[in-house]
């Protein structure tokens, strides 16, 4: 598994479709995932410190689990099969850890919610990332090359045939 960072959520300038971009946090790999809408939002406005008069839905599941006495200890990108990403949550409760399957969007909502940390399987980032051969990323590099790559990519292009 390695460690990544939220590098930032762009959209798909052919799709119109958000994307999350992870960021190896050791390195100098992006992986980047499609998500919807709803789910970008809550990731956006939660990086951006925006609150909201009620509790949207990853903000209620939170408080759900402060109130049960449970915390989200990491969340992990654990697999890509036939283009769809897969993610575990772990999450802490009575002194024991479970796992719950989820969509990579909504367990990295809940991941900036709990400031828990964010891996990515081995295996995924060989198959999905983007890397960048430098050692010192360049900011509007990456950002131009990642606008290069979303006017040409095709959710397609992640297949494991």
């Amino acid at each position: 598994m390695h460690e990544m960072v939220i590098y930032g959520v762009s959209f798909d300038m052919v799709g119109k479709q958000p994307i999350v971009l992870l960021k190896t946090a050791d390195g100098n790999k992006f992986l980047p995932i499609w998500i919807g809408h709803p789910e970008a939002a809550a990731i956006l406005m939660k990086l951006q410190g925006a609150a909201t008069p009620r509790p949207m839905t990853h903000d209620l599941f939170t408080d759900i689990l402060a109130q049960l006495e449970a915390r989200v200890v990491r969340i992990a990108v654990t697999e890509l099969r036939e283009n769809t990403f897969y993610a575990l949550i772990t999450v802490a409760i009575d002194g024991a850890e479970i796992e719950i399957d989820s969509r990579p969007s909504d367990a990295i909502a809940l991941a900036v919610r709990a400031e828990a940390p964010i891996f990515a399987a081995e295996a995924v980032i060989e198959e999905s990332a983007i890397e960048f051969e430098h050692e010192d990323v360049n900011e509007e590099e990456v950002v131009e090359e990642f606008k290069k790559f979303l006017d040409e990519v095709k959710p397609e292009d992640f297949s494991t045939e």
